[in-house]
């Protein structure tokens, strides 16, 4: 009997790309994302927003499967009929699709406050798309189960899943990278986000404040303590930002409208218990010779070079920490050794006993990017103190003067063949390890360990010229020392005479054969 082949299912990437096929020669590619990102928020509206009404029905309470309140006490939105993704698909073959699909984003944000401003307007009938082929996409968006993973961002993974795609076409350099949920999860491990206000100032799709919510909810925590503040300067960005986090239910004021941070800074006078962020890598050109340069950020450190925006986010968010404040982000490895003006503020952070751990992040994280990159965490209280976090005593020790060095390029999983995250159990080791540093009974829980971790002091970073490249701190092991090379190439003499002799064993064989048949070399 022959084998059954059983049909590998498609992924959601795999079923994406599908449906970007789909829109070949009928709008620019630049616009898939957009396209595909209205119709995937839809479905996801409406799924969650059926798994609710099933849930009513489930509870003998038919009565109210049409009642607003129902639905919104528990975060999800309510739909009306011409709003679901079942009335959608119901008249996915009709001519007039696009115009169904624009008035059902637009009865959901009339319906729904927290997404004013943040769903397309008429976008789908002014791309003038062949009917045929949006009821094709509308039935391949309809094979995603977008209640699969609720631990997924989906909003940000199909931002970036399409960034990757069409990175050389839309500018690989424009530093909009969807941060990998792995990275998201260990600067909140990592700093611990409980309770207090949460700051991102390159928010993106709202990546960040998802997987901080689900930190929070892990670790039985509640949301309703963490206040969420963000900006990002795309408006398309923007409003993805907006839809991702209301469809999940978090308040968020990422200001009234798209704006540049360092320009238009919408939190002017914010003060952060927690800063998350994944600013855009090595920004050039970001202000003029002239401009900002007495900005009150600054106050205390020299003006951020206009050739690279990697400081001028560092002070950005440094002037917005509260007086107990932690920072967790990302930055390309460039800034841990600049030379110029990034040094004269590097050093004074130090100095200001700001740095709190540098930890190196494993290569190909990032789907757009194989730049390395590195883990920042500032603390503006590195002193000795005993602090309740999420029902927890903590006794921290004081840590002035020192900077914990992590090297984690060696660390992770590879997926996709190409691609590297860090797995659950990396996370975790990381995170205790840190803590435990911090601790007062770090003497018996932490130890400096090669090739993996160091906790520096000032004295040693400043015989390193300021430098926070944290091979010049973190021991690593010279395999090669040991080794008596005599013997060593002794032994691979041996064995290439073998294989020489082998090879040519195996020529007079075949010359042999040859010969038998009749014919000589």
């Amino acid at each position: 009997m022959a084998k059954k082949v059983t049909k590998k299912q498609k992924s959601m990437e795999e079923t994406l790309w599908d449906s970007a096929n789909k829109l070949r020669g009928t709008v620019e590619s630049s616009e898939y994302k957009h396209v595909v990102l209205g119709l995937i928020f839809l479905k996801y509206a409406g799924d969650k927003f059926q798994q609710r009404k099933q849930e009513l029905i489930d509870d003998n309470k038919q009565d109210y499967v049409e009642n607003d309140a129902f639905y919104t006490m528990k975060n999800v939105f309510f739909l009306p009929e011409e709003s679901r993704w079942s009335y959608v698909i119901k008249n996915s073959k009709q001519d007039d699709v696009a115009i169904k699909i624009d008035t059902a984003l637009h009865i959901i944000e009339k319906y729904n406050k927290s997404l004013k401003g943040a769903l397309p307007d008429n976008y789908f009938s002014r791309l003038n798309m062949d009917a045929s082929k949006l009821s094709a996409l509308l039935d391949t968006i309809n094979n995603i189960d977008t209640l699969k993973d609720e631990q997924q961002d989906i909003v940000g993974r199909v931002y970036e899943y399409f960034l990757k795609k069409f990175a050389i076409k839309e500018g690989k350099g424009k530093g909009e990278f969807y941060t990998p949920k792995t990275i998201v999860n260990l600067i909140a491990e990592m700093i611990e986000p409980y309770k207090g206000v949460i700051y991102d100032p390159a928010c993106g799709s709202g990546g960040m404040f998802v997987q901080s919510m689900k930190f929070i909810k892990s670790h039985h925590g509640n949301k309703k303590d963490v206040a969420v503040y963000g900006q990002e300067l795309t408006s398309t960005t923007y409003k993805l930002g907006k839809m991702n986090l209301a469809i999940r239910g978090i308040n968020a004021n990422l200001g009234a409208v798209a704006n540049d941070t360092f320009h238009k800074d919408q939190h002017p006078d914010l003060k952060a218990d927690y800063i998350m962020a994944n600013p855009p890598f090595n920004l050039k050109d970001w202000r003029e010779e002239d401009e900002l340069l007495d900005d009150h950020r600054w106050n205390g450190y020299a003006v951020p070079p206009k050739s690279n925006a990697n400081y001028a986010w560092i002070l950005n968010m440094v002037s917005k920490l509260s007086e107990n404040g932690v920072a967790g982000f990302i930055l390309a490895n460039g800034a841990l050794s600049g030379g110029g003006e990034e040094y004269k503020i590097r050093k004074k952070l130090i100095e200001n006993d700001l740095v709190e751990a540098i930890i190196i992040i494993p290569r190909d994280t990032f789907y757009t990017t194989d730049i390395s990159v590195t883990l920042w965490i500032l603390n503006k209280n590195k002193k000795q103190r005993n602090l309740e976090i999420n029902k927890k005593d903590k006794q921290y020790r004081d840590r002035e003067g020192e900077i914990l060095f992590m090297d984690l390029r060696t660390w992770g999983s590879e997926y996709e063949k190409k691609y590297v995250e860090l797995t659950k159990e990396d996370i975790e080791k990381v995170s205790l390890n840190y803590h435990n540093w911090q601790q007062s009974s770090f003497e018996s829980t932490y130890q400096d360990i090669a090739e993996y971790c160091y906790s520096a002091s000032f004295e040693e970073i400043k015989e390193n010229n300021f430098s926070l490249v944290s091979s010049k701190y973190i021991e690593f092991i010279d395999r090669d020392s040991g080794i008596d090379f005599d013997s060593e190439m002794k032994r691979i003499q041996k064995d290439f005479s073998v294989l020489l002799q082998e090879e040519k064993d195996s020529q007079e064989q075949l010359i042999d054969a040859f010969k038998v048949l009749g014919y000589e070399f």
